[in-house]
């Protein structure tokens, strides 16, 4: 399945960057085919999609990227979360199961249906999460083939205020919250990115969202695969839900290139 049809987007970058940023969740596009078992009406829909979609973080990631000294690799998800979210376990594993947000979503942000309670996300797996899961993993293998180490910088954004579905949002809401892992996030990578984004008011780490996404091929295995999460809430740079983007875009699209510029250096952190 080539990447277009499979929803996804590689971007290139530099021969000698060994940074990725995945932008996994900023897309609003159903296909029509995934949009005939969404159960909304067309305004629920599109207030759901407010609501879920990381709204402009693409293009958080392409100004940094024209803005970064050596140009870091984008691997851009051009489909909805709600189609397939590519960032959960797609089997038992995953624990937002529990609010019927796994792989494939059966309710909303708010608790209410988007599917039917027995339906079967299993074509939409295969067809969908599994081409980008190799796809990802196959460009983090590129990374490490050609500098020796991959840098994977998840861009996300987040709600000011807590949504129904988070299961640990009664944490703090910080302008940037770093998501880490204990394996693959060394203190090198979070003190770059706590630098980078200084002038926002304030990170925390892991709060109220935490971890990051690793191809499961190097989960907990490649020292050589470093990840970080940044989450960035939504007020510092767009209207909430789902507005126009304000100045605050421009200015974290610098601050994600000095990061980039940081970590992508011969012997850089990360």
């Amino acid at each position: 399945m080539n990447e277009t049809a499979a929803g996804f987007r590689l971007l290139p970058g530099a021969p000698d960057s060994p940074v990725l940023l995945h932008v996994p969740h900023a897309s609003r596009a159903v296909p029509g085919d995934v949009r005939r078992d969404i159960v909304l009406d067309g305004p629920s829909l599109h207030r759901e999609l407010d609501h879920i979609t990381d709204a402009w973080t693409d293009e958080i990631a392409a100004g940094a990227a024209a803005d970064a000294a050596v140009r870091p690799w984008r691997f851009v998800n051009r489909l909805s979360r709600l189609v397939v979210d590519p960032e959960r376990f797609p089997d038992e594993r995953e624990e937002m199961l529990a609010v019927g947000m796994g792989a494939v979503y059966t309710r909303t942000t708010h608790g209410e249906a988007l599917r039917p309670a027995d339906f079967d996300g299993r074509d939409l797996v295969a067809r969908y999460f599994a081409p980008y899961a190799r796809a990802l993993q196959e460009a983090v293998d590129a990374r490490l083939a050609a500098t020796g180490r991959a840098v994977v910088v998840d861009v996300h954004s987040y709600p000011t205020a807590r949504l129904p579905y988070e299961l640990h949002g009664e944490g703090p809401r910080p302008p940037v919250c770093l998501g880490t892992d204990a394996f693959h996030t060394p203190p090198e990578l979070v003190a770059a990115a706590r630098e980078a984004f200084a002038e926002f008011g304030g990170t925390a780490l892991d709060s109220p969202f935490a971890g990051t996404y690793v191809p499961l091929k190097h989960y907990g295995k490649d020292p050589r695969v470093t990840a970080l999460m940044i989450e960035i809430r939504r007020d510092v740079y767009m209207s909430e839900p789902g507005g126009a983007p304000g100045p605050g875009l421009g200015a974290l699209a610098g601050a994600l290139a000095r990061l980039v510029d940081t970590v992508g250096a011969p012997g850089a952190p990360g």
